[in-house]
């Protein structure tokens, strides 16, 4: 089997056992699961507000929920292992639950949004949104959004730090969707920074191999110094060609100020005769025109 295939079909499975404890467990608070496969077989941590409800009377639902992923699901050796969330309202999947309930219930919309994300904020959440989507109030669908804090949309941290959960609630109208996003009081962001008042830097600073910076300050040479070195390594022009350079150029004549004063006064002289001739000749011409019209 090719690996993506793999991948689609354990992403498949790992959706329908989750699904499959929702509905089992959904009045125990069942706040989500993690899935690690095991050479002694697959290991099962269930998250839940009540481990009592789940584990049952002498261990008789967790018994049965292990010959379920057993025969329906092909799991091989599932251990199945119950903790209890200790802040219920920091679990996205238990507040989404929580709240697709009181709606169904018939609390309002926006008062059921805004008193749910302000006991996330009140529980020590860094930020939370919730999201709710479908027929709130009418026959026609919309979303509606419930902002506190600071969230990660996408991106690793998104992936990795906020917690993430769904739930439906069931309404005359039709269904409204439910979407949960917390980040916890410990996430720890890439972003975050600290300052810190009257610390000394150089206890912060890392000693790194090697030589320091006076050191190699020190052995960098002076502009001076660099500027001779440059000087000294400039190639020496060959003196043979330097002194036959000037040897071809020794029979040109270069003209004086007075010769070329001179051509410039011989060039303007010309100039005004021709002027002068076709000025001469233009006054004729107009001239004989004139007295052939009195005539």
């Amino acid at each position: 089997m090719a690996d993506e295939q793999q991948f689609i079909e354990d992403g498949l499975q790992r959706t329908q056992i989750d699904e499959f404890f929702a509905d089992e467990l959904g009045r125990a608070g069942y706040g989500g699961m993690d899935v690690a496969k095991t050479p002694m077989g697959t290991q099962i941590v269930l998250k839940a507000e009540k481990p009592g409800m789940v584990i049952g009377k002498g261990g008789k639902n967790i018994r049965k929920l292990t010959t379920t992923l057993e025969e329906e699901f092909d799991l091989e050796d599932p251990q199945v292992d119950v903790q209890e969330v200790e802040e219920p309202d920091l679990n996205a999947q238990i507040v989404a639950d929580r709240l697709a309930n009181a709606l169904e219930r018939g609390w309002y919309f926006r008062k059921a949004g805004h008193t749910t994300i302000d006991r996330i904020m009140e529980a020590g959440a860094k930020g939370a949104e919730i999201v709710l989507s479908g027929k709130v109030t009418g026959a026609r669908s919309r979303v509606e959004k419930f902002n506190r804090g600071y969230i990660k949309h996408n991106g690793e941290p998104a992936q990795e730090i906020v917690d993430h959960g769904q739930g439906v609630a069931v309404m005359k109208l039709g269904t409204i969707g439910v979407d949960v996003k917390i980040i916890p009081p410990d996430a720890e962001l890439p972003d975050d920074f600290e300052i810190y008042d009257d610390v000394d830097v150089a206890d912060y600073v890392e000693d790194v191999e090697g030589e320091s910076v006076e050191e190699l300050l020190e052995d960098q040479p002076d502009e001076g110094e660099a500027a001779a070195a440059d000087v000294e390594e400039t190639p020496d022009i060959d003196e043979e060609v330097a002194e036959e350079a000037p040897e071809e150029f020794d029979d040109v004549d270069v003209p004086d100020d007075d010769d070329v004063e001179d051509d410039l006064d011989e060039l303007e002289e010309a100039v005004d005769e021709e002027l002068d001739e076709e000025t001469e000749a233009q006054a004729e011409d107009l001239l004989d025109e004139m007295e052939e019209d009195d005539q």
